[in-house]
Formats: structure tokens, sequence, C-alpha cells
């Protein structure tokens, strides 16, 4: 089982991972309205670069924008979520063993202890998001059990690998479980709101660029996030 969900398996999860965000970035910008969302672009790229760039820089940045600095617990929590999903996702030793057997790719690591935190943050900040989709009334009208299982398979590989590496019980069982729980997510990014993996940026490139041409930007210094 395990050189199943290893090998044919795992190509499989990254075939699907790699070719659905390839097409979900063409449809994106296919989708773009040539009178709406495209105009000037071509003539002053310049600003819609500068925009462009202003506009992701802001959003990555914790506390960049008014947004981040408005809700500074929550600017908190998702930046640690993300950072600690992404961070343990490609550099955590165990990923990096199994790259370096099965494709004989390997790249730096963090300490296992540092994995250890980082699976722990994502938990708690699922745990945390759950509840504020409950407590906050403005996000409790717009939440509906999708948005839970979107969270629940976020989580579900941190929960798994943290009890297969604690080896709380059956070890080999819960390596399999954590394997599988990861090619599921990677399976279901480019067809769920985890998309946003990509479609953040290709978002925040548009609307800097729309900014950055049409609303102001070429007549002052840029629109302030």
């Amino acid at each position: 089982m395990y050189q199943f969900v290893t090998g044919p398996l795992a190509w499989l999860a990254f075939g699907v991972f790699f070719i659905g965000l390839i097409v979900r970035t063409v449809l994106y910008i296919k989708g773009l309205n040539w009178k709406m969302d495209r105009v000037t672009y071509g003539v002053n790229t310049k600003y819609g670069v500068k925009g462009a760039f202003r506009s992701v820089i802001s959003w990555i940045l914790p506390f960049g924008t008014h947004g981040w600095r408005s809700h500074p617990v929550f600017t908190v929590i998702t930046f640690v979520f993300h950072l600690s999903l992404l961070i343990s996702a490609i550099f955590l030793p165990a990923h990096n063993y199994i790259l370096k057997q099965k494709w004989g790719v390997s790249l730096i690591t963090i300490p296992e202890a540092v994995g250890d935190i980082m699976a722990i943050a994502v938990m708690i900040a699922v745990v945390l998001f759950i509840i504020r989709r409950i407590a906050l009334t403005e996000v409790r009208i717009i939440t509906t059990a999708y948005d839970y299982l979107i969270l629940l398979i976020a989580v579900a590989p941190f929960v798994t690998g943290f009890i297969a590496y604690h080896q709380f019980f059956d070890y080999e069982l819960w390596v399999i479980l954590h394997i599988l729980s990861g090619e599921l997510m990677l399976i279901a990014i480019p067809f769920t709101k985890l998309s946003h993996f990509v479609l953040f940026f290709l978002s925040r490139i548009q609307i800097g660029m729309d900014f950055g041409i049409k609303r102001g930007g070429m007549k002052n210094s840029g629109f302030v996030w």
C-alpha cells in the first residue's frame, strides 16, 4: 500500500495539481474582459506593472494593508497558518526523504521540532477559523458546509502527520492516512477555494493593474491598500 500511495497515486495527485493550476490560470486570464479588465494594459504597461507589484506586496506582508491592520488577531492567525502550511509541506525532512527516495530530488530541510510546532500551529489556526465562522455573524451568514469541508481537507495532513510522527497509534496506518490526505489536498486545490494558492496572486495583479492605470494610479503615487 505504501508503495502505491507514494508511487502511482502520488504521480496522479501531483499531475492533477500542476495541470489543474495551469488550466485555472489560463481560464482566469482568458476570462478577463477586453473592454473592462484589459483596457490600456498594453499601452500603459509601466503603470500597470507598478500597480500590480504594489498590490501583491501589500497583501503578502503582515499588516501591509488597511484590511490586515483592522483585524490584527485574524491577520496573525492567517499568516501563521499559511506560512506554517507552506514551509512544513515543502521543507519537512520526512517529505524530502520521500522526494529523494522516489524522484532523486531533495531541498533544504527544517528541524523536525520546528515542523512539529508548525503542525500544531496549523491545527490551532483551523480551530480558531472555525470558531470565527461560528461566532461572527457577518462570517456565519456566508458560511456553508463546503467551507468547513475545505478547512478539514487543509488540516487533515497535519493531524494525521502529527499522530504518525509521535506514533500515538498504528504508525503504518497513520503514515498511509497522512500521505492520502496530503494527496487529497493536492487534488482538491485546483477545483476548490484552495485554488487561491494561485488565484490570489492573479486577482491581486489584476486589481493592482486596474488601480495603477485606470483609477488614479497614473496621476499620483498609487492606491493605498
